[in-house]
């Protein structure tokens, strides 16, 4: 074979090459196939805009406890726990729970944008599992929208936001299982009128908001109910509408201590008389030596069948109408001890005003 023909065979075989498009002599390459992402349903683009909304507004909180060596006296910060906690104003109050706090001497606020602070606690209630801190920075995140306790139905989708086990901002769905559930303290007392929800809550949760489909606060996540110590389906989360009456308060005074007029009530019964179509607060009893046993208010009783007959219900405090057992207590929480309220009774179809004089709660 001469030089020339040599040559051009050559070349005729690198042409062959380039216009087989990849493929290799001996073998046939596999085309690439290119996978189209599956479009995401409207419900999914909801949950992913509701978090990276409010994802910003939640935080990381790790506490430690202040030891000291006793073989060179030194002291020390020895971690303690974790938790989450939100942003509730612009003059960086942060909402966790009470657990999450209490005890320790040291807590530090870290933001989802990697900033973290050092806090001070400004208030905290035992009573509600609810406590707040204070950081100081610029720019900080925007608060959640608040709901309302009383738009609560069982069914309703929800969404719980927090730090479980150290792993940061961690999102899980699922919908409120039960309301006014009641779970005790450990003291002796109990925390009441609790949602119930099965969206995953585990330890690190703890103080992380529970939100609506719309995005807004309904709840702090506060405990599980779980052999195992993880989440067994069955989480609970103070009620926004108890958030809105205590938070206020720590912020101002630093305890929750409202005037009470000793009237006895019982938030869940209270919940169920509402649903019935039954507006006001239901008067089950009165505290001795209170306004309303002085006042002598009629309280309900129970006929032969077990039901619930009404006595006295306040509809309204100094002419504001109250629909539910939060629009009471957040009435009197405006009001100082030794201040007068009037209120308004119905049984029955008769009406009536009373002028009572707050006590010291």
């Amino acid at each position: 074979m001469g030089r020339g023909l040599f040559l051009a065979a050559i070349a005729a075989v690198c042409l062959g090459v380039g216009a087989l498009g990849g493929y290799r002599l001996g073998a046939a390459q596999e085309p690439e196939v290119v996978v189209q992402p599956l479009p995401l349903t409207e419900e999914e683009r909801s949950t992913i805009a509701l978090f990276r909304a409010a994802r910003e507004t939640v935080v990381s909180i790790s506490t430690s406890d202040r030891v000291v060596d006793p073989w060179t006296r030194r002291t020390f910060d020895q971690p303690a726990g974790s938790g989450s906690g939100f942003v509730w104003d612009a003059r960086g109050h942060i909402v966790t729970n009470n657990h999450v706090i209490e005890g320790r001497s040291r807590a530090t606020v870290t933001l989802a944008d990697g900033r973290s602070f050092d806090a001070r606690l400004v208030g905290r209630d035992p009573a509600h599992d609810l406590a707040v801190l204070r950081i100081e920075g610029d720019a900080l995140p925007a608060p959640l929208p608040l709901g309302l306790s009383r738009d609560l139905e069982v069914g309703q989708d929800v969404l719980a936001i927090g730090n479980p086990f150290g792993l940061d901002w961690t999102l899980t769905t699922g919908i409120v299982s039960a309301l006014d559930r009641e779970l005790p303290t450990g003291r002796g007392g109990a925390v009441r009128g609790l949602i119930q929800t099965d969206a995953a809550i585990n330890p690190g949760n703890s103080g992380g908001p529970l939100l609506d489909s719309a995005g807004r606060l309904i709840g702090v996540n506060t405990a599980i109910f779980s052999p195992s110590g993880a989440s067994a389906g069955i989480g609970f989360a103070i009620p926004v509408g108890s958030v809105r009456r205590v938070v206020p308060q720590l912020i101002e005074t630093g305890r929750y201590a409202p005037p009470t007029l000793g009237i006895l009530v019982d938030a869940r019964i209270n919940a169920a008389v509402n649903r019935q179509g039954l507006p006001g607060v239901l008067v089950l009893g009165a505290e001795p030596g209170s306004p309303a046993a002085a006042a002598g208010l009629e309280t309900a009783r129970l006929d032969r069948s077990g039901r619930i007959v009404p006595g006295d219900i306040v509809t309204a405090v100094d002419d504001t109408p109250v629909e539910t057992l939060d629009d009471f207590l957040a009435a009197l929480d405006l009001r100082a001890p030794g201040e007068s309220v009037t209120l308004t009774l119905r049984n029955g179809r008769r009406e009536r005003t009373l002028e009572l004089e707050l006590a010291p709660g």
